[in-house]
């Protein structure tokens, strides 16, 4: 794509000097650069992760793992207790999501507005929704496309009398090939590298692929420059040439977890950087099923429900499915020599179904922190207490429940010795359970949070707007200014709030 320069394209050091750098190319990088070039403004974006098109995604998980994900699809909390999946290429993590496109709950929103003061409203919300749903073919999925492993979920909770519904995906032409989590490999997923990069490119942005910021420089309070790495696109590896951009603005958008960890790398201490990150954590189950499921095929998400969506009454979880392919159920399922074996020869009979743990709702709660690891890249640690255990046991027993009724022959917990259930009897299994780091496995694909907005400098790291407390022309826009997590799939939010924020930076540049 015109417009994008990869890092083997870069052959000595580069000093740019536009009106706005742009850190980082997922929802809310790409969002940013597009409202901005095509206001008119000169705008540079730099990727840590490399650009790759269709004709680079083979479907292949020992191909997609190590290029499109963080830490080559190894990232996880310092304790290695729970799995990150956090994409890292072009158009960042909408690369490899898996299409579930929610909008903010309001009562969300209502709750950022009264304990942070937040600014922004679910009405002003509302027309920057609609947009992005516009540009990305955000539909509801019809029953009638829901794949045999959805389909588990949907058929058991409606025996059970629970909420549950299809879902919106932002796909326009889709083969339902399976492998969204791999790249789309006929560009039926629309991912910022379709649609909001391609815009901003055309209103004159410029993307640096392969480009890893290591500091922002400070002086005055102001940023007076972001200092870049060049990798190589074949090995992630430094060349040893560097691109200095010297911005009137600077936007920090790499994400929970990476934008904190920015800041922390340029001294911008100012705030709880780095802290109240939230995860949604995940626990699942696997549902053994006489007939086929074949759940490696199909949308991997096109059901959910939220029957037991709390926030603020005890510990709240949305249910949904999760693909079954090979390398990613291999690390789920667990065991070892001929346990796992059975486990991988029995996948086309497997459902697989998991809940989300709704986190950052509760006073109690102070969620994870973000500091630096000797090579400056981002430490995680996120606790489990008893909120979490009490929410996955919960989880866990519902999961159980909606298979069995649904006629599953047998389902077996994610437990590192998994328990095994074929009657509801079987649940108070769950009660004495093992809990604890590395007893179960857990999961994180969403991550948010970590330089929250609010109006109190000491509780937040930006203002109402987005704007930093402390250094006048900087910005974070993008799922780390979230003061909670969701209860739904971040994706399109943070499409909804980083479109909100463009507007606020354009108003404030206008004013300046």
């Amino acid at each position: 794509m015109s417009g994008i320069i990869t890092g083997d394209q870069v052959a000595s050091d580069l000093t740019l000097r536009p009106d706005v750098c742009i850190v980082g190319s997922g929802p809310g990088g790409a969002m940013v650069a597009s409202r901005l070039a095509r206001a008119g403004l000169s705008v540079v974006v730099l990727e840590e992760g490399g650009h790759f098109s269709k004709d680079d995604f083979d479907m292949q998980e020992s191909t997609a793992y190590p290029r499109l994900y963080q830490d080559r699809g190894n990232r996880a909390t310092a304790d290695l207790s729970i799995s990150v999946l956090q994409g890292r290429a072009v158009g960042g993590g909408t690369v490899v999501n898996w299409t579930t496109s929610y909008r903010t709950p309001e009562h969300v929103v209502q709750h950022w507005q009264k304990r942070e003061g937040c600014a922004v409203t679910t009405k002003e919300l509302a027309p920057h929704f609609d947009e992005v749903e516009q540009r990305l073919g955000v539909a509801k999925v019809e029953l009638t496309d829901v794949n045999a492993n959805n389909r588990t979920l949907y058929d058991g909770c409606t025996k059970l009398h629970w909420q549950v519904d299809t879902i919106k995906r932002n796909v326009r032409g889709c083969l339902r090939s399976g492998y969204c989590g791999m790249g789309c490999p006929v560009d039926a997923k629309q991912s910022a590298a379709l649609t909001y990069l391609p815009d901003a490119i055309a209103g004159g942005a410029s993307v640096y692929a392969n480009c890893r910021v290591e500091k922002l420089e400070v002086s005055g309070g102001r940023v007076v420059a972001a200092i870049g790495v060049i990798l190589d696109p074949k090995t992630q590896l430094p060349t040893g040439k560097l691109v200095r951009v010297e911005a009137r603005t600077t936007v920090v958008s790499g994400g929970a977890l990476n934008s904190p960890a920015l800041l922390l790398r340029s001294g911008i201490t100012q705030g709880p950087v780095g802290r109240f990150t939230w995860l949604h954590p995940v626990v699942g189950v696997s549902a053994v099923y006489e007939q086929r499921i074949d759940g490696f095929y199909g949308a991997p998400q096109s059901v959910a429900s939220h029957h037991f969506a709390k926030r603020t009454e005890g510990a709240g979880f949305f249910l949904e499915a999760a693909p079954v392919h090979p390398m990613l159920s291999g690390i789920a399922l667990g065991g070892f020599g001929g346990h796992l074996r059975a486990n991988t020869r029995a996948l086309a009979h497997v459902a697989t179904t998991i809940a989300l743990m709704i986190d950052g709702f509760d006073e109690s709660e102070a969620g994870g922190a973000v500091t630096l690891r000797p090579d400056g890249g981002p430490k995680l640690d996120y606790p489990l207490g008893d909120r979490h255990y009490e929410c996955f046991r919960a989880g866990m027993k519902a999961m159980v429940q909606l298979q069995l009724a649904n006629g599953a022959l047998e389902v077996d917990s994610l437990h590192t010795r998994g328990l095994k259930f074929t009657k509801e009897a079987d649940l108070s299994q769950i009660d004495s359970g093992p809990m604890g780091p590395n007893r179960l496995a857990v999961f994180t694909a969403h991550q948010m949070g970590g330089c929250r907005m609010g109006a109190d400098p000491k509780r937040s790291v930006v203002d109402p707007h987005l704007r930093h407390h402390a250094v006048q022309n900087l910005w974070v826009i993008d799922g780390s200014v979230f003061p909670t997590s969701l209860g739904v799939n971040p994706m399109e939010s943070i499409y909804g709030i980083s479109s909100w924020g463009a507007a606020q930076l354009l108003a404030a540049l206008k004013s300046a």
